[in-house]
């Protein structure tokens, strides 16, 4: 199944110049989305794991169906101010500005094997913030995974550490 020509690019949003991966109509397509949820557990699901961490917001809809699949937990990473219980947050910056994510401060065991998933691995900015919310809760980040990477950006460069997974590589 060509997972491609199920994602939308929007120009110029959310600024100019930056080239905007959707993935709301591989969503919508339900073969399109177990095939994607499919091959990313393929790829990554002999990883030693015991939960799948993602950051809002597109990140949950892929690690959760990630989880599921799996038969893993789910840990969410919230934008500032939207998490009830204490919160371990850290900032980071995006291609298109900074932001602040947040865990729960028991939401990861020390020494607890984590997979790390997103939609998207564009500059890393996001994910690298996460992996370092994972660490300083004493989390061992077992691997890595996109359904998206954009491979003509840097985000893989400084995940070079870690071992990354994606289902769909991007040159352009």
């Amino acid at each position: 199944m060509d997972l491609v020509a199920r994602l939308r690019v929007i120009p110029d949003f959310p600024r100019p110049g930056i080239s905007f991966k959707d993935i709301t109509p591989l969503l919508k397509d339900a073969a399109a989305f177990r095939e994607a949820i499919g091959r990313l557990g393929a790829a990554c699901g002999n990883l030693d794991f015991e939960v799948v961490v993602a950051p809002e917001a597109r990140g949950f809809i892929v690690g959760s169906a990630l989880a599921q699949a799996l038969g893993k937990g789910f840990v969410p990473v919230r934008k500032a101010g939207k998490l009830p219980a204490v919160t371990l947050a850290g900032e980071y910056q995006l291609e298109y500005g900074a932001s602040r994510l947040e865990i729960h401060r028991d939401a990861v065991r020390p020494g607890q094997r984590v997979l790390a998933v997103d939609d998207v691995l564009a500059t890393g900015g996001t994910i690298l913030a996460t992996l370092d919310l994972i660490q300083r809760l004493g989390g061992v980040v077992a691997g890595v995974a996109f359904l998206i990477e954009l491979a003509y950006l840097p985000g893989r460069q400084r995940l070079g550490e870690y071992r990354v997974f994606s289902v769909l590589s991007l040159e352009t």
